[in-house]
């Protein structure tokens, strides 16, 4: 059987790095590479010598590929992936989907429409940590989970300009930073209801500019069994070290984490706590940032079709719509 033709729309570092791990697995074949930066461009070549290197969406779209890999600014997202769904293209997605929900739905609309697969790139759900805390909760060994602490402050912010443009981002830290954060909340929990959300958005210190993007956000998520989720997220802030990223849910039978190692972005413990005791789930895990990308392409070549796990993307994109809109 032959491998699926994947075109790369967006090449930068993350961009490059997925390509990168959809390759190793060796389920796709890379036969095209778009983006703006020649620099960007030839450096993703380099990683797939036989790739075609084209000006635009168009001529990624009228090269007869299978699927569509998109790291681009977020406001193209939606719109790249419904031309590419509509062409009968499968999409692996960079977050956000979709600035707002609405976005979102209309992009899992259209997958569903095509029988299309899409996925987002929701890397942190692939960690051998978040995997082993899935597998606690999941299994009954925590009892009922009854809370959650989910933090991820950036001592930096984006590096991009369109960034704090929120009519090209969405939104600030929380589009950004916890995005994640609340997939892994909905997704460890099998996506139960939210029903409340209460928040304070911030920017330099001040409340936030409605027309601007935050830079400090805390918001408390109501699940409808009761659980209470306490979210806080960030760029710039005075945290002493380069990131703070934690999920740490609570049952009524014990208590797991995820938290990062000594300020870093990639390496990360897991830990099973019961009463003052603690014990190591899982140590730090070199590649899981490509995991998501990885499963993406090898789902492809196992079949191309729609798969309706997508339509939980839009979940997390409605949670996020009413944390801006509180």
């Amino acid at each position: 059987m032959s491998q699926p033709r994947v075109g790369f729309l967006g090449t930068g570092w993350i961009g490059r790095d997925r390509m990168a791990a959809m390759l190793v697995t060796g389920a796709i074949e890379a036969v095209a590479i778009c983006d703006p930066s020649p620099d960007c461009a030839e450096a993703a070549a380099k990683l797939a010598p036989e790739a075609e290197v084209v000006p635009s969406l168009d001529a990624l779209l009228d090269l007869a590929l299978d699927g569509l890999v998109i790291a681009t600014p977020s406001a193209l997202h939606a719109e790249q992936s419904i031309r590419a769904l509509e062409r009968g293209l499968a999409v692996f997605c960079q977050k956000p989907l979709g600035r707002n929900a609405a976005e979102a739905l209309a992009v899992v609309d259209a997958a569903e429409r095509a029988d299309r697969l899409l996925s987002v790139d929701f890397s942190y759900r692939y960690t051998a940590g978040m995997q082993a805390i899935a597998e606690l909760v999941r299994s009954g060994e925590l009892g009922r989970v009854f809370a959650a602490d989910l933090v991820f402050h950036n001592a930096y912010g984006p590096d991009k300009p369109w960034f704090y443009d929120r009519a090209q981002s969405g939104g600030g830290c929380v589009m950004d930073l916890g995005v994640h954060l609340i997939d892994l909340l909905l997704w460890l929990l099998d996506f139960p209801e939210v029903a409340e959300v209460s928040s304070r958005l911030f920017g330099d210190g001040r409340p936030a500019d409605p027309a601007g993007v935050e830079d400090f956000a805390v918001a408390q998520l109501g699940l409808a069994d009761g659980l209470v989720a306490r979210l806080a997220c960030s760029w710039r802030l005075q945290a002493g070290q380069e990131a703070v990223i934690e999920a740490t849910f609570y049952g009524d039978h014990g208590g797991a984490s995820f938290r990062n190692l000594g300020g870093s972005f990639y390496d990360f413990e897991a830990r099973r706590f019961t009463g003052t005791t603690s014990e190591m789930l899982a140590g730090p895990d070199d590649g899981w940032g490509g995991r998501a990308a990885a499963a993406w392409a090898e789902q492809l070549a196992r079949t191309p079709r729609f798969d309706p796990a997508a339509g939980r993307l839009v979940d997390v994109a409605r949670v996020i719509d009413r944390i801006y809109a509180t």
